[in-house]
């Protein structure tokens, strides 16, 4: 079973950073794709990006040069480097894993299995 879970999260003003990890609890970590998603209340879960084991990586157009998405493999530890952060930014961010067949082109949930509980993003300006 895996088991996902976020931390990192908080309250930031705009322009700043934040970094948010993932730990997992999974035997497969290296071979699965990971992806990051967010929320905000009355809005769509979106996807905003996702890292293969080959650590080629997909971001969403609205944090494309803002974000980077990161794995450390030996630590089973998934990040997202979040710069410039604007409002539009805050949610409820997840992070997400699937069952190690591989990203697709997109940043699509129904490809993901695995989810944490997430972790709060604010950001005030």
């Amino acid at each position: 079973q895996v088991r996902l879970a976020e931390s990192g999260g908080g309250s930031v003003e705009a322009g700043g950073s934040l970094r948010l990890s993932c730990g997992a609890t999974t035997a497969a970590f290296n071979s699965r794709c990971l992806a990051w998603f967010r929320q905000s209340p009355g809005q769509e879960r979106e996807g905003v990006a996702q890292i293969d084991k080959f650590v080629r990586t997909t971001y969403a157009d609205s944090v494309k040069g803002r974000f980077s998405v990161s794995r450390d493999n030996t630590k089973k530890t998934l990040y997202l480097q979040m710069t410039n952060l604007k409002p539009d930014d805050t949610g409820m961010y997840y992070c997400a894993a699937d069952r190690a067949s591989g990203c697709s082109g997109d940043i699509r949930d129904t490809d993901f299995t695995y989810w944490g509980t997430g972790t709060q993003v604010t950001v005030v300006s």
